[in-house]
Protein backbone atom coordinates (compact mmCIF):
# COMPACT_ATOMS: atom_id res chain seq x y z
CA UNK A 1 0.00 0.00 0.00
CA UNK A 2 1.39 3.58 -0.47
CA UNK A 3 2.22 5.32 2.60
CA UNK A 4 2.03 9.31 2.83
CA UNK A 5 3.97 10.70 5.39
CA UNK A 6 3.04 14.13 6.79
CA UNK A 7 6.23 15.43 8.39
CA UNK A 8 4.78 18.05 9.99
CA UNK A 9 2.24 15.93 12.28
CA UNK A 10 3.43 14.88 15.43
CA UNK A 11 1.20 11.83 16.99
CA UNK A 12 -0.12 13.57 20.41
CA UNK A 13 -0.50 17.11 18.56
CA UNK A 14 -4.03 16.99 18.39
CA UNK A 15 -4.67 15.86 22.14
CA UNK A 16 -7.10 17.69 24.00
CA UNK A 17 -6.45 20.66 25.93
CA UNK A 18 -5.03 22.09 22.11
CA UNK A 19 -8.21 23.77 20.81
CA UNK A 20 -10.04 23.45 17.89
CA UNK A 21 -7.52 25.68 16.28
CA UNK A 22 -4.95 23.53 16.31
CA UNK A 23 -6.94 20.78 14.55
CA UNK A 24 -8.05 23.67 11.73
CA UNK A 25 -3.50 24.64 11.19
CA UNK A 26 -3.30 20.62 10.98
CA UNK A 27 -5.81 20.44 8.18
CA UNK A 28 -4.98 22.98 6.67
CA UNK A 29 -1.33 22.09 6.65
CA UNK A 30 -3.01 18.56 5.21
CA UNK A 31 -4.66 20.18 2.74
CA UNK A 32 -1.48 22.09 1.73
CA UNK A 33 0.55 19.44 1.58
CA UNK A 34 -1.75 17.08 -0.24
CA UNK A 35 -1.78 19.85 -2.66
CA UNK A 36 2.05 20.34 -3.17
CA UNK A 37 2.32 16.65 -3.74
CA UNK A 38 -0.30 16.85 -6.41
CA UNK A 39 1.34 19.60 -8.29
CA UNK A 40 4.08 17.66 -8.35
CA UNK A 41 2.84 14.53 -9.68
CA UNK A 42 1.29 17.13 -12.13
CA UNK A 43 4.49 18.28 -13.57
CA UNK A 44 6.26 14.93 -13.81
CA UNK A 45 3.30 13.52 -15.83
CA UNK A 46 3.49 16.79 -17.78
CA UNK A 47 7.30 15.91 -18.23
CA UNK A 48 6.55 12.31 -19.06
CA UNK A 49 4.40 13.52 -21.86
CA UNK A 50 7.15 15.85 -23.35
CA UNK A 51 9.88 13.40 -23.01
CA UNK A 52 7.70 10.34 -24.65
CA UNK A 53 7.43 13.13 -27.63
CA UNK A 54 10.89 14.11 -27.83
CA UNK A 55 12.20 10.65 -27.57
CA UNK A 56 9.71 9.30 -30.56
CA UNK A 57 11.38 12.20 -32.30
CA UNK A 58 15.46 10.97 -31.45
CA UNK A 59 14.79 7.26 -32.51
CA UNK A 60 12.72 8.52 -35.67
CA UNK A 61 16.22 10.50 -36.35
CA UNK A 62 18.71 7.47 -35.54
CA UNK A 63 19.85 9.01 -32.28
CA UNK A 64 18.40 6.54 -29.70
CA UNK A 65 16.50 3.25 -29.84
CA UNK A 66 14.19 1.82 -27.77
CA UNK A 67 14.03 -1.25 -25.87
CA UNK A 68 11.38 -3.21 -24.66
CA UNK A 69 10.24 -5.02 -21.79
CA UNK A 70 11.88 -5.92 -18.01
CA UNK A 71 14.37 -3.24 -17.97
CA UNK A 72 13.60 -1.68 -21.47
CA UNK A 73 13.68 2.02 -22.15
CA UNK A 74 15.92 3.72 -24.06
CA UNK A 75 19.55 4.30 -25.37
CA UNK A 76 21.96 5.97 -27.20
CA UNK A 77 23.14 4.12 -30.88
CA UNK A 78 26.47 5.56 -30.57
CA UNK A 79 29.03 6.32 -27.81
CA UNK A 80 28.20 10.63 -26.18
CA UNK A 81 31.19 12.45 -27.96
CA UNK A 82 29.90 10.84 -31.20
CA UNK A 83 26.99 12.83 -30.74
CA UNK A 84 27.45 16.86 -32.21
CA UNK A 85 24.79 18.96 -29.89
CA UNK A 86 24.10 20.46 -33.18
CA UNK A 87 22.69 17.66 -35.01
CA UNK A 88 20.48 17.00 -31.36
CA UNK A 89 19.42 20.58 -32.12
CA UNK A 90 18.78 20.71 -35.60
CA UNK A 91 16.94 17.11 -35.73
CA UNK A 92 14.69 18.38 -32.44
CA UNK A 93 14.41 22.01 -33.20
CA UNK A 94 15.14 22.12 -37.68
CA UNK A 95 17.45 24.48 -38.69
CA UNK A 96 19.80 27.15 -36.54
CA UNK A 97 19.77 29.58 -39.45
CA UNK A 98 19.47 33.26 -38.28
CA UNK A 99 17.18 34.18 -41.66
CA UNK A 100 15.41 31.84 -44.33
CA UNK A 101 17.95 32.83 -47.52
CA UNK A 102 20.84 31.03 -45.14
CA UNK A 103 18.86 28.07 -44.14
CA UNK A 104 18.54 26.14 -47.14
CA UNK A 105 21.60 26.77 -49.92
CA UNK A 106 19.86 25.50 -52.95
CA UNK A 107 17.22 28.35 -52.53
CA UNK A 108 18.18 31.26 -54.15
CA UNK A 109 17.42 34.85 -52.78
CA UNK A 110 16.74 36.97 -55.31
CA UNK A 111 17.89 39.90 -53.76
CA UNK A 112 21.07 38.12 -53.20
CA UNK A 113 23.09 40.25 -55.35
CA UNK A 114 22.18 43.71 -53.63
CA UNK A 115 21.45 42.78 -49.82
CA UNK A 116 23.85 44.58 -47.77
CA UNK A 117 23.34 41.97 -44.50
CA UNK A 118 23.50 38.64 -46.11
CA UNK A 119 26.83 38.12 -45.23
CA UNK A 120 26.83 39.12 -41.89
CA UNK A 121 23.88 36.32 -41.29
CA UNK A 122 25.87 33.78 -43.55
CA UNK A 123 29.03 34.50 -40.90
CA UNK A 124 26.98 34.51 -38.00
CA UNK A 125 24.96 30.98 -39.11
CA UNK A 126 28.82 29.65 -39.78
CA UNK A 127 29.17 30.65 -36.44
CA UNK A 128 26.57 28.83 -34.47
CA UNK A 129 26.48 26.13 -36.60
CA UNK A 130 30.14 25.98 -36.00
CA UNK A 131 29.85 26.51 -32.07
CA UNK A 132 27.03 23.59 -31.93
CA UNK A 133 29.00 20.82 -34.01
CA UNK A 134 32.03 21.21 -31.48
CA UNK A 135 30.54 20.41 -28.56
CA UNK A 136 29.40 16.72 -28.12
CA UNK A 137 26.98 14.96 -25.83
CA UNK A 138 29.83 13.86 -23.64
CA UNK A 139 31.11 17.50 -22.74
CA UNK A 140 27.19 17.89 -21.03
CA UNK A 141 26.97 14.83 -19.17
CA UNK A 142 30.65 15.33 -17.18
Amino acid sequence: AYMVRFPFYHPGSLQAGTGSSGIVASQKSIVIYVKNKINRLESLFTLWYYLEIIVKDMVAGGLVVGASGKGGGYKLCRKPEEYAVGEILELMEGTMAPVACVADKSVVCPRKDSCQTLPMWAEFDELVHNFFYSKKLSDLIK
